[in-house]
């Protein structure tokens, strides 16, 4: 249960820091680093999350005996 809470305090942080880079850059007319900050911050978060998917669906396929 630790580890769960962990990853939401993680991708809260990375949204917070991203947040906060992208209104730096886009208030200094730097509009197109912004976007690629952004992107580059969902990129990080889809990783961390795709892992605890594939994660879910091994444990859905063991409980099912589904091989």
């Amino acid at each position: 249960m630790g580890a769960n809470v962990d990853l939401i305090f993680k991708i809260a942080t990375i949204g917070i820091l991203i947040s906060v880079l992208n209104q730096v850059l886009i208030r200094s007319g730097r509009e197109e680093q912004a976007m690629f900050t952004t992107l580059t911050g969902v990129v990080v978060v889809l990783m961390m999350v795709i892992k605890e998917i594939k994660i879910l669906f091994d444990t859905v396929k063991t409980m099912f005996n589904l091989y």
